[in-house]
């Protein structure tokens, strides 16, 4: 079978150069792997090839295996289809391998088990930093690659296949060693010394990663190699690669992976034929926490940026703030200083509207005040010029309500950055019903030369995203008042693998957040909220979290947080307010059931966004909670997550707890429907559904 997209040329030297050609980025698909298995016989079997070189079309070798098979296994649940490649791609045709990059190469280790990675990569750069490129798939930078005897030399992108064949050719007739990584041990080190190595790794997997099974059998495998050999390591490894990639981990991550490519298609913006326009300058209207965090995303990405504050006092500030942002980043090696030098000239201060007259976008950065906010769109939409998108990183404000008093209100768009804005991946692009496409596909595209996840929702009060988790916090306070321990809550969800719990979250956030958003939520969602006393008791009690170092965590300089014992008489206190629990006495309830009712909750929240159109697709909101809410991205997102669980079993509990505890747990109508007929929440919406889309 002829395969179009691996060919073959073999020069006048002898060497036969095998060239992988698969768009954008050579990804290894089934294809792709026949074809090479094709090519490799072909060329063995011929008496003119002396040596092979495998290289990848426009620059690039391969960036990784089709994701895209691993859905036909989760769908069918048949291995099968998998590609064996447990031996060698063709057997014994490869003696020995050197490995010629450009000095721009990023390496890595596969994801894929059965490429023999967690074999060769040990012999070549030393167990220790082998396994931890591979617990953490971080990729290595090419000179630390050939420092690390990875990568055998670096040439300049010209070069590259002219060395390649020089160094093939050397290889196959003597002139340079063969290496046969798969035999080496010089880098393993004894026996006692590897196991140590294997030992300690084991720990650290275990409480870093503890719902992640990858990473102790990626651990088993490489044990297995070192204590049988190579080549019984990767029997192991094939083998527990086609267990391991029908668990649910797995699916869960490859769902994320594949939901995020497909935030990037928007009904009626992405697929209309527009063309992004690009932005140069943006405008940023409040330097604080927020404010300075975007222009910090912007400038580092080569973004003029205008940072505008009220006053000289603020503005320093804000301007202080962006510098030490951009300086973390240098400092922790994600930028070169000289990098970080040019980002800073890129920003600048002022005090009025006067720089804003040629701005391609505006940001408005400032607390949530509608009035405020009223009065500053009202204000740029004068001053910026007439194709320039009007901007709001509000949270929970409906946009209708911002944009009130505007004339040009297609220009108004949400652009919801999450805490902090310069780190966090998610944007959240909130359109209204008057949003034009062309502002809509600008931003988004400015969303992707920032290196954020754009994901377009409609509006509402909280979006999609702090609307779906409003419950979370919610839900957390309802325990507590039903006498449930809220460090143990925090426990629970941080041991279902979230990085904190609701009541560490609330700490770093500070009180005063959530005062304001609670009280948006309070005047849309009245049906069905919690109300709690407790934080604004801690206020009272002069408490505002980690922001002066008092919560309910105790946070001193250098230590980690700490439980406050004083606090327990607070929410005492709280709990005689309420006044909720049954016959005066705490609840009894596991673990299981505290993650249940404060995650359901949100699940059923989720239902209502889908039934009401506030996403394009239930994946897209499966995205943001992970990378908005640092929902864990190997379980899904919160709908994949949910489905996992059972519609049915979701609705069965929101109802028994709703006749026990009130409105907050009252199963939506969509989530009812769904789980009475058996249909996946996931599952695209009915034809009356869709017709009261905010999207």
């Amino acid at each position: 079978m002829s395969h179009s997209k691996v060919t073959m040329e073999v020069g006048n030297d002898g060497v036969a150069v095998i060239t992988i050609s698969n768009p954008p980025v050579n990804a290894l698909a089934i294809p792709i792997i026949d074809g090479l298995k094709e090519k490799f016989a072909e060329a063995t079997g011929r008496n003119d090839v002396k040596a092979i070189v495998l290289t990848g079309k426009g620059g690039r070798f391969s960036g990784g295996f089709d994701i895209n098979v691993f859905t036909k296994v989760h769908g069918t649940g048949d291995v099968s289809v998998m590609p064996d490649v447990s031996v060698d791609l063709v057997t014994n045709a490869v003696e020995g391998s050197l490995l010629v990059c450009t000095s721009q190469a990023l390496t890595g280790l596969l994801c894929y088990g059965s490429f023999k990675g967690t074999q060769r990569l040990p012999r070549l750069v030393g167990l220790s930093k082998a396994i931890e490129v591979m617990l953490s798939s971080k990729p290595i930078m090419s000179e630390e690659g050939k420092k690390l005897g990875l990568i055998d030399a670096l040439v300049p992108s010209k070069e590259l296949l002219k060395v390649s064949r020089e160094w093939a050719l050397d290889m196959a007739e003597g002139r340079k060693p063969w290496l046969r990584s798969l035999h080496r041990t010089d880098k393993i080190g004894s026996l006692s010394e590897a196991r140590e190595v294997l030992r300690m790794a084991r720990l650290q997997a275990k409480k870093t990663a503890p719902n992640l099974p990858q990473h102790q059998v990626c651990l088993d495998v490489i044990e297995e190699g070192i204590v049988h050999g190579g080549y019984s390591g990767v029997l192991k490894e094939a083998k527990v690669f086609k267990e391991i990639v029908l668990s649910d981990t797995s699916r869960g991550l490859v769902h994320v992976f594949l939901a995020q490519r497909a935030t990037s298609k928007v009904p009626n913006v992405t697929d209309v034929g527009l063309k992004p326009r690009q932005v140069k300058k943006v405008a940023i209207i409040g330097g604080g926490l927020m404010g300075s965090g975007i222009a910090t995303a912007l400038i580092v990405n080569n973004i003029f940026v205008v940072l505008k504050e009220v006053n000289s006092e603020y503005l320093l500030k804000g301007i202080k703030t962006v510098e030490a942002n951009v300086r973390g980043l240098a400092n922790r090696g994600k930028m070169t200083k000289d990098k970080a030098e040019k980002a800073l000239s890129m920003l600048k201060g002022v005090l009025d509207y006067s720089e804003f007259k040629d701005v391609d976008m505006v940001i408005e950065a400032v607390v949530e005040n509608v009035a405020l906010k009223q009065k500053i769109f009202s204000e740029i939409e004068k001053a910026c010029p007439p194709h320039c998108i009007l901007a709001t990183n509000t949270s929970t404000i409906d946009l209708n309500l911002i944009g009130e008093k505007m004339n040009s209100q297609d220009r108004l768009i949400g652009a919801h950055f999450f805490s902090p804005a310069h780190l966090m991946p998610l944007l959240e692009i909130v359109r209204t019903q008057k949003t034009s496409p062309q502002i809509i596909l600008d931003l988004m595209t400015v969303g992707k030369v920032i290196k954020k996840v754009p994901v377009v929702v409609g509006n509402c009060t909280g979006f999609a995203v702090n609307r779906t988790f409003f419950p979370y916090t919610q839900g957390s306070h309802l325990l507590v008042s039903l006498g449930v321990d809220a460090y143990r809550i925090d426990r629970v969800i941080c041991n279902f693998g979230f990085p904190l719990g609701p009541f560490q979250l609330q700490d770093l956030a500070g009180y005063g957040v959530a005062f304001a958003v609670g009280q948006e939520y309070a005047k849309a969602f009245s049906d069905r909220i919690f109300k709690s006393p407790l934080l604004e008791l801690l206020a009272k009690d002069g408490r505002n979290g980690k922001n002066n170092g008092k919560g309910y965590y105790i946070y001193e300089k250098g230590s980690k947080p700490k439980p406050d014992p004083s606090v327990l008489s607070i929410i005492e206190e709280s709990r005689r307010l309420t006044n909720i629990m049954p016959g005066g006495k705490p609840i009894s309830v596991t673990d299981r059931e505290v993650l249940e009712m404060i995650l359901f909750p949100v699940v059923n929240e989720a239902c209502r966004v889908l039934d009401e159109g506030v996403v394009v697709r239930a994946s897209d909101l499966d995205v943001a909670s992970v990378l908005g809410m640092s929902f864990p991205s190997y379980r899904g997102g919160i709908v994949f997550w949910a489905d996992m669980v059972g519609a049915n079993h979701v609705y069965r509990s929101l109802k028994k707890w709703s006749e026990m505890y009130g409105s907050f747990y009252k199963p939506s109508k969509f989530l009812e429907e769904r789980a009475m007929k058996g249909i996946p929440l996931s599952a695209p919406a009915t034809s009356s559904a869709s017709t009261k889309s905010r999207l």
